[in-house]
């Protein structure tokens, strides 16, 4: 692993990557195929390796500022096939879906290639909306106006009908953990093991499934149907979305999440001492830097034209910041009982969401003549992004997770899921 590049690969490395793999492998039979085109007419190519009947459905890049999933299905197609008693062996067929959304993923590219700082990670990659994400839009927007990308997915599932989907995502600062959408027994225990053997922390705390049920350690189940699933601040209906699909076939859904950066504190399980004080200082934070980020962004909004997808991101975050502070407002009393590594959590929301609008605002003035207004501005947007970048590396110890031990992770977890499955 330490010849290999502390960076992630680009879409078209991968896409290049998967070309040869297909051209070169003759035992077990490998394809490459397109199955769509994106928004802007990028393919959407699938790598699949052996013949079983079993299938396997491993979907990268769903969000495009998670870059490790495409280097990770490159790795366990190289796996796979070096194996075969996780094709042949087992009777299964493994889908490489290279990238969901490979148009926000090239948005995502722009900076440093290589192990960039919290700062640059959130000062150049690009998070659509919700409604414009390819795994979460079915769960959002009507039946006939679905994103071309949801639409190749559904199909591709109802094609497979996979009994496992993998979607590989990439969380930029915490732990390693798994949701499912059914429990796979035992899963916890690989997970733990691996993530230690590589200095990972399990995070035990979650922004995205505090009201899921806990499997063990750093696994959690998505609740029964009627039962809540997320915070109310987050749009999307977890039981409308594409992890939901391949149920209908008799399949599930597993998500894998590694960290870019590491946070120990997040594994720890202590209860915190005053949650509710923590809770309203938090969402006390989130409405400050709603109303800092709001009046930035009415003085980048008059030198802006257009509607283009920055412009949407850009105007949707002040809002989500006061959501998310309503949401934490009514979390003391708490539907589980909080303990630090939720707070942590919690507080690495709360900034992430406030860096993704300063980054967002400082990549729409990129395009803009230079002018002394401007230029002004563009300060006063850096230094933002800067002081608040700053004041998260001060309350977290971070520890950058070097690229191929992210994808050595994801990888060795999604196999040991496919391993207990099959048991």
């Amino acid at each position: 692993m330490t010849s290999e590049p502390d960076a992630y690969p680009s879409v078209a490395e991968v896409a290049a990557a998967a070309s040869a793999f297909a051209r070169s492998r003759l035992v077990p039979p490998s394809t490459l195929r397109e199955i769509g085109r994106s928004r802007q007419g990028r393919p959407l190519r699938l790598l699949s390796v052996g013949r079983g009947r079993r299938h396997i459905l491993v979907v990268a890049g769903p969000h495009s500022d998670e870059r490790v999933g495409p280097a990770t299905a490159l790795r366990l197609a190289h796996r796979v096939a070096a194996d075969p008693a996780l094709h042949a062996g087992a009777d299964a067929s493994w889908h490489f879906l290279l990238c969901l959304d490979p148009d926000g993923t090239v948005r995502s590219e722009a900076g440093p290639a290589v192990r960039r700082t919290p700062a640059e990670h959130f000062r150049h990659a690009y998070r659509p909306p919700a409604d414009e994400q390819p795994e979460w839009a079915p769960s959002i927007r009507q039946p006939d106006d679905q994103l071309p990308e949801s639409r190749a997915l559904l199909d591709l599932i109802d094609e497979l009908r996979p009994e496992l989907q993998c979607s590989l995502h990439g969380n930029d600062l915490g732990g390693s953990w798994v949701q499912l959408t059914r429990d796979i027994p035992g899963l916890a225990e690989p997970l733990g093991k691996l993530s230690a053997e590589r200095d990972v922390p399990v995070q035990t705390g979650t922004y995205d499934a505090l009201y899921w049920t806990v499997s063990g350690p750093g696994v959690y189940l998505m609740p029964a149907p009627g039962r809540r699933a997320q915070f109310d601040s987050l749009p999307e209906d977890v039981g409308r979305s594409t992890w939901i699909h391949p149920h209908r076939h008799g399949g599930m859904t597993a998500l894998f999440e590694v960290p870019m950066w590491a946070s120990p504190d997040v594994a720890d399980t202590s209860p915190h001492p005053e949650p509710g004080r923590a809770l309203a200082g938090l969402a006390a934070l989130l409405r400050q830097h709603a109303d800092r980020t709001g009046a930035l962004l009415d003085r980048v909004r008059p030198l802006v034209a257009g509607d283009g997808p920055l412009t949407r991101v850009a105007e949707g975050m002040a809002p989500i910041m006061r959501s998310v502070a309503h949401d934490w407002d009514h979390l003391d009393p708490s539907p589980v009982p909080l303990t630090r590594a939720h707070l942590h959590a919690l507080d690495i929301a709360a900034r992430r969401i406030s860096l993704r609008a300063t980054g967002t605002l400082l990549r729409l003035l990129d395009g803009l003549p230079s002018s002394s207004s401007e230029a002004g501005l563009r300060a006063a947007c850096a230094t933002q992004h800067s002081l608040w970048s700053t004041e998260l590396a001060s309350g977290h110890s971070l520890a950058w997770v070097p690229v191929p031990v992210q994808v050595d992770l994801q990888s060795e977890t999604v196999l040991a899921a496919f391993r207990l499955l099959g048991e």
